[in-house]
């Protein structure tokens, strides 16, 4: 098995079964997976990440696995800050 690489192009789709009329978001290709995954974690409302998976070549990951990616210490690009209920408990 190749280890991952962030570096190539990746598609990120919607749940297959919708309940809703709107899904939150449509299909979209990424020129990394790095920016696919970002997308998934950061911009994606959680309900709409259930269900969603990723493509990169011939891997697909669902929910936990671009959860995985995003927090894996070979993850390139810089991650948002934790929600401030984090900062409280400090």
């Amino acid at each position: 098995m190749r280890p991952f690489s962030y570096d190539t192009a990746a598609e990120l789709f919607p749940a297959a079964i919708r309940k809703k009329k709107r899904a939150g978001f449509a299909y979209r290709r990424f020129g990394t997976a790095a920016e696919a995954v970002r997308f998934a974690i950061e911009e994606l409302p959680a309900d709409s990440l259930n269900g969603a998976y990723l493509q990169v070549e011939e891997a697909r990951f669902d929910q936990s696995g671009i959860r995985s990616l995003y927090e894996s210490e070979a993850f390139p690009l810089p991650r948002r800050p934790r929600a401030p209920a984090d900062a409280d408990a400090a």
